[in-house]
């Protein structure tokens, strides 16, 4: 399974993408049963793409990351591309489109 880096604050969160060209966030909260069963998929899926890096934010420990994304619902998913948003999903997630639409953009910068 996919690696996870977790991220406790936002200077950490910004260093992961701008370390990593391919970034992946997973934003969820301890109190969230379906972040607790999307996470294990999402690191699954993200094996097939060995570029991309994986970061955990617990909204709870990073309240910011809320607003600083404009994040209404966990679990948020999001790509970044040099620091900047190209996929968001979020709550209930569609693994198959998900990939599909990873798929895409990692063709592009791979």
């Amino acid at each position: 399974m996919k690696k996870v880096e977790q991220l406790t604050s936002m200077n950490m969160i910004e260093d992961f993408m701008k370390n990593h060209e391919l970034s992946f966030l997973y934003v969820s909260r301890q109190d969230c049963g379906v972040c607790h069963a999307v996470l294990p998929k999402l690191r699954e899926l993200l094996d097939k793409f060995p570029l991309i890096h994986l970061g955990h934010v617990n909204a709870y420990d990073v309240g910011e990351v809320s607003a600083k994304y404009s994040i209404l619902t966990v679990p948020a998913l999001l790509l970044f591309v040099d620091g900047k948003e190209f996929l968001r999903a979020a709550r209930f997630v569609h693994f198959d489109e998900l990939e599909n639409q990873i798929e895409k953009i990692y063709r592009m910068y791979n």
